[in-house]
């Protein structure tokens, strides 16, 4: 099992985001700001990365992420910091 690098109620937004597939506006910690729709968590070498439709990196580290902005209308959530 990869390790888990943030907190496991903040992975549970991410999980949401993919099981619905909702369009997200990503903030990374060096500032750079991805786009697109949240597909799915993967593991790879013990990192977890997000997967995402339309986003020209493809996946981002989650623990990468400062913030996470959710972008589909009347989503469960809007925002999370990280």
């Amino acid at each position: 099992m990869s390790e888990c690098r943030i907190a496991c109620d903040l992975h549970d937004y991410i999980e949401i985001a993919c099981l619905y597939g909702y369009r997200v506006r990503l903030t990374l910690k060096d500032k750079r700001i991805v786009e697109g729709r949240a597909l799915n968590v993967v593991a790879e070498e013990r990192h977890e990365f997000l997967l995402l439709e339309h986003s020209p990196t493809g996946k981002i580290a989650l623990d990468q992420l400062a913030k996470l902005q959710v972008l589909t209308p009347n989503a469960r959530f809007t925002e999370v910091i990280f």
